[in-house]
């Protein structure tokens, strides 16, 4: 059973591109299914039936997993299901006859402009972690990158000259991304003014460093954020990744075409994209209830 799980990992890493981060994710929760198994009495793939399967998912729901949690954990043991039959290794799909167990669908947190032109507002340009954070955040809302594209920049990736950067997303895609006059200014700034001196003569290919002059973390750009909303005074839950979801909503209520949307997001599906759809109908209907006499 383990050496086929690994044959699976291998095909997510070499086939599907997935990140380092996916394919543990996924080894994390087909080595719990695996566990079960095994107390069940079954430690081969040839012993894999749906009783099984409905046996796993009981046991799940029983534990108290979150729905969300419980429905990646049957998410991952389909697609082991049915690379098993891919493989040769099953001759049908032991999960087939497992209920859909999908969570409803959340739409994304985003914050409005006037929210975000705040808590951009906050860094203090005068000082370079400062001016740092604050070409940071633009460059992060301009471009609705990820974190991790974010803190992986490299200084060879900009074209501050026309406005453009290159990222690699999830399994290492390339793409091109605008970013627009303001944010290659400020980066421009903080390449003049602020990196040398966050450096400490240390050399790094990578754009935003740490006043250490290593590369920045994600945990280090999450509590800058955090910081940041703080004395903004937003109250909303906020993470790096609602700049990207209120680019995408605010993109799509500029009248910004769809499939656009989704290039400068990296989404392989327009149907993820589409998710913003729904978000500017919610606000749409929120703003109904407010002033319509009849709401």
């Amino acid at each position: 059973m383990d050496g086929a799980v690994q044959r699976f990992l291998d095909f997510l890493t070499v086939e599907k591109g997935l990140a380092d981060n996916s394919i543990a994710a996924y080894g994390r929760d087909l080595a719990q299914f695996v566990a079960f198994a095994g107390s069940k009495g079954v430690d081969s793939v040839q012993g894999l039936d749906g009783s099984l399967a409905e046996a796993y998912a009981a046991r799940l729901s029983r534990d108290g997993y979150a729905r969300a949690s419980a429905a990646r954990k049957i998410s991952a043991l389909r697609s082991f299901a049915k690379f098993l039959v891919r493989d040769g290794m099953l001759e049908a799909d032991f999960t087939a006859n497992l209920e859909s167990s999908r969570p409803p669908k959340r739409l994304p947190a985003t914050l409005t402009v006037q929210e975000v032109e705040l808590l951009l507002d906050q860094p203090d340009c005068a000082k370079p972690i400062g001016l740092r954070d604050k070409a940071m955040l633009e460059v992060l809302y301009a471009g609705g990158l990820r974190v991790s594209e974010l803190i992986n920049l490299k200084t060879e990736d900009l074209n501050l000259g026309v406005g453009f950067l290159r990222c690699f997303g999830k399994g290492s895609k390339e793409r091109v991304v605008p970013i627009g006059q303001i944010a290659a200014g400020y980066v421009n700034r903080y390449l003049a003014e602020a990196r040398g001196e966050l450096a400490r003569g240390k050399q790094s290919e990578y754009l935003f460093l740490s006043y250490r002059g290593e590369p920045m973390s994600r945990v280090m750009f999450w509590k800058i954020v955090k910081k940041y909303a703080g004395s903004a005074g937003i109250r909303k839950r906020l993470t790096p990744h609602t700049l990207r979801h209120s680019f995408a909503t605010h993109l799509l209520e500029g009248g910004a075409d769809l499939r656009a949307i989704q290039e400068m997001l990296g989404h392989v599906s327009i149907a993820t994209t589409e998710t913003y759809t729904h978000v500017s109908t919610a606000r749409l209907y929120e703003e109904y209830e407010l002033a319509h006499p009849r709401a």
